[in-house]
């Protein structure tokens, strides 16, 4: 999905006992935060993108739904929106990052507000 540079995570919702994404690629850069997943055709099971910091994104001009769990500093899940589709906006001002996963990934997990989320470098 993303070039061999950037930095990658995996993340798991301990609460829930499930893999959220095998390989998370992180957005931690102003270049790579603005960018995000628009110059993307889709966004494939199992990948995700983790934008940190951010408190609010949009789907403006991208190509396919997602969903999108805001977390706190401490990785808790604050507020999630399931298969978010283009030209949307959505917002959490006391989020420290967001994690963006393909549509159906959290009702296949069971993901939900207050699930404890790990994440380990790769």
């Amino acid at each position: 999905m993303f070039n061999g540079g950037t930095l990658a995570i995996k993340v798991y919702n301990r609460t829930r006992n499930a893999i959220l994404a095998e390989r998370a690629a992180v957005a931690n850069t102003s270049q790579l935060r603005r960018t995000g997943l628009l110059k993307h055709e889709s966004l494939p099971e199992g990948e995700g993108l983790w934008i940190v910091p951010c408190e609010a994104i949009h789907t403006f001009g991208m190509k396919f739904a997602i969903d999108v769990l805001f977390l706190s500093k401490k990785r808790v899940v604050k507020k999630q929106r399931r298969d978010m589709a283009k030209r949307r906006i959505s917002i959490c001002l006391t989020a420290s990052s967001v994690l963006e996963l393909p549509a159906g990934t959290l009702e296949k997990t069971g993901t939900e507000k207050g699930d404890q989320l790990e994440f380990e470098n790769l």
